[in-house]
């Protein structure tokens, strides 16, 4: 499998980073996702927000609906990973 490291990847990111509301944001992830993939997006960052704050698998798994296995692998990202980091303690500064 081909890394994520690209430039078409470059390409998204930077088209992303180009939008200034969440009505743009709306627009634009309503054409390039589907409703679920949208919401599995939002839901791994609910997970992550939970984790954080030091919640049970159980609570996640209720409130969220997220699957043990999701909730591993946000785990495993949260843990070792820079990305949920960098957005949580963005999210907690403000």
């Amino acid at each position: 499998m081909e890394g994520i490291h690209s430039e078409l990847t470059d390409k998204l990111f930077e088209t992303i980073l180009r939008l200034k509301t969440v009505d743009e944001c709306y627009d634009f992830f309503e054409d390039i996702c589907t409703i679920k993939e949208m919401r599995d997006l939002a839901m791994r960052l609910r997970v992550a927000e939970m984790l954080d704050e030091g919640k049970s698998y159980q609570e996640i798994t209720r409130e969220t609906g997220a699957s043990p296995a999701t909730i591993c692998r946000v785990n495993k990202c949260l843990t070792y990973g820079k990305g949920y980091k960098a957005v949580l303690k963005e999210g907690n500064e403000k």
